[in-house]
């Protein structure tokens, strides 16, 4: 399931880069070198880079091929998919009208879009308001598999996209309390952008920043020039074909070095271009601050913002937006108080490259700067010890998804030497904070508050760690709900091995038919049956937008496979039942009812969150 939702995502999470001891260029030509050896390394195409100081830009330029097949190599001008850094235009766009009195942050949705399908159960007290749309606050589901998959080459109009699938647009919590990233609320930003000025969204932006910052190739669609000079993007090793995003404010935008030079040194310059204040340096400051969640409002100092997050390297906190698409990768960045960033594109899918020449570029950029001093922490008084203990995410990204990670992605918190450290149970890096008093803590590496505790209306006592919300859980549950996966594992592998020795014997008559071959069969079927559901998502995976974004036999047969398997588990669970005092082999039977029995456990849970009878293209 991770490896599907990293294919489908249009932009990654917000995470540091790692610090260390790795090699750190000294000047540009060596920067250039040791990027040049990550590509070698990691079998990349291209990237392109834009660096950028308060003295203009540095450097704007490719290294390697924009497209392998024709041997093309890729220049200042080569154009890439920059995924979901294209939200940052949506933010600047709502910016730009607040400053003009036209729109507020506050504003109400439904007041302005009435004709926008959303649900809210929270309404009458909690409305969805603009502010909530750009920092991920509405508590919408991400869009789904049939809204990624949508690829149209006549692109659709942004309300034909907004009306296309408008079922994730349901809140699943108070709005204003959990960040949970979705790609429906830029476009629905943009759809009001577009409604208060008359212009089509796109046209905005081509006017309003395009132009004035001269990004003179930038567009949202497929033209001539794209056509031209769009990189070939290459996911797996193999090209594919131009993806015409439905939501296209969303993550659309093709782009060249050149281009992203001029974008990036709006933020460096605090929102100048030549003479000209194009955005104010107040608007800037409010997009780089997050201020509607819970945990924003609880203290926090770093996180997602209006289309702008926060990450670390090293002691430094840059701000930044990256995307994805399939086959490409893109990262824009910057130090606000250094006035120095970067933005990284490739035409691949090869995340470690990637990383890895970010964290190049980051030294290179902060190989002169003094790091900042952290204070130290101050003694965790006992309502800070009250925290120590087990915790699970509760503001899942994509709802499909919370199954696999309310049991698997649990975390602990505990204190050692007065710090606080946060750890997953299942391995991971470990974060240690210092305490700036008992509900904020501060990150050891840049002293800035990245944990704190606040009050959820829905689940009480929380903890807030950068985008994520994490609700305590007993041990007992944390342990038994491991276990239990554990123990499932076992079963469906033993019932597989198993199987060919039972059925050998029942062939030879040493094993008699009806009730002793049936308390066997029903949970070796559910166990196949597993294997056929995996099996599926497996290929799938290969091509997620057109096997599962739609009614396909790879899509159909995870709906027919996880509905036999809880048929199955419970004819199994009755067939264990009535043969509980047969005359057979009593550790057979007690290893198939044990299988029956958690079969059907797991076929409750997975009922309950919707995985029986699951239709990929719903």
């Amino acid at each position: 399931m991770k490896k599907l939702l990293l294919a489908l995502l249009l932009v990654s999470a917000p995470a540091a880069t790692p610090a260390g001891d790795e090699p750190a260029p000294s000047s540009l030509d060596e920067l250039k070198s040791m990027i040049a050896e990550v590509l070698e390394e990691q079998d990349v195409p291209a990237v392109g880079i834009a660096l950028a100081d308060r003295d203009g830009t540095v450097w704007a330029g490719s290294l390697g091929l924009a497209d392998r097949e024709r041997g093309l190599e890729a220049d200042a001008d080569t154009l890439y998919r920059i995924g979901s850094t294209s939200k940052m235009f949506v933010a600047l766009a709502v910016l730009k009208l607040v400053e003009q009195g036209r729109l507020s942050l506050d504003d109400r949705l439904s007041d302005l879009a009435p004709g926008i399908a959303f649900e809210n159960p929270w309404e009458g007290t909690d409305p969805v308001r603009v502010v909530h749309l750009l920092e991920h606050t509405t508590g919408w589901d991400d869009i789904h598999l049939p809204e990624y998959a949508h690829n149209d080459p006549t692109p659709a109009t942004l309300k034909e996209g907004l009306d296309f699938h408008p079922h994730s647009r349901v809140s699943r919590w108070v709005p204003g309390t959990r960040m949970s990233y979705c790609n429906a609320g830029p476009p629905v930003a943009a759809w009001i952008v577009q409604q208060i000025t008359g212009l089509d969204f796109e046209d905005y932006v081509q006017f309003n920043f395009f132009d004035p910052l001269g990004m003179e190739t930038a567009t949202y669609r497929l033209d001539d020039n794209v056509k031209a000079r769009g990189a070939t993007l290459y996911s797996g090793g193999k090209p594919q074909d131009y993806w015409h995003i439905v939501m296209r404010p969303s993550g659309s935008i093709n782009a060249s070095p050149r281009d992203m030079a001029a974008f990036l040194r709006l933020f460096i310059d605090r929102g100048r271009v030549d003479d000209w204040q194009l955005v104010s340096e107040k608007s800037l400051a409010r997009m780089e601050r997050a201020e509607s969640s819970s945990g924003a409002r609880a203290g926090l100092e770093v996180g997602y913002g209006l289309h702008n997050y926060s990450s670390a390297h090293e002691g430094w906190i840059y701000r930044e937006h990256n995307g994805g698409v399939n086959g490409g990768l893109t990262e824009l960045a910057y130090l606000p108080g250094a006035g120095v960033g970067h933005a990284i594109m490739i035409n691949s899918d090869n995340g470690e490259a990637f990383r890895e020449i970010s964290r190049l570029v980051r030294a290179f950029e902060t190989r002169e700067l003094e790091a900042p001093e952290v204070a130290e922490g101050k003694p965790p008084g006992p309502a800070a010890l009250q925290l120590a203990g087990y915790y699970h995410p509760i503001n899942p990204r994509q709802q499909l998804a919370f199954f696999i990670t309310h049991v698997f992605d649990v975390r602990k918190l505990w204190f050692d030497q007065g710090q606080l450290v946060h750890e997953t149970v299942l391995g991971g890096e470990p974060s240690r904070y210092l305490p700036a008093d008992d509900t904020r803590f501060r990150s050891d590496k840049t002293g800035r508050v990245a944990l704190v505790s606040a009050t959820d209306p829905l689940a009480g006592d929380v903890v807030h760690r950068g985008t994520a919300v994490l609700k305590p859980v007993s041990a007992v549950q944390v342990w038994f709900q491991l276990a239990v996966a554990a123990s499932w594992g076992l079963f469906i592998a033993s019932s597989l091995l198993f199987a060919p020795v039972w059925l050998v014997r029942w062939k030879l008559g040493r094993i008699p038919p009806g009730g002793a071959i049936r308390v066997r069969l029903w949970p070796l079927l559910a166990s196949l049956c597993v294997v056929v559901f995996l099996a599926m998502f497996a290929v799938g995976f290969g091509d997620p937008f057109g096997q599962l974004g739609g009614p396909t036999v790879v899509s159909v047969w995870i709906l027919v496979s996880s509905a036999l398997f809880a048929l199955f588990a419970v004819l199994g669970t009755v067939c264990a039942v009535a043969t509980r005092g047969s005359d057979m082999n009593r550790f057979a039977w007690r290893h198939s009812a044990a299988g029956s029995l958690l079969h059907l456990g797991v076929a409750v849970y997975l009922f309950a969150h919707g995985i029986i009878g699951l239709r990929t293209w719903a």
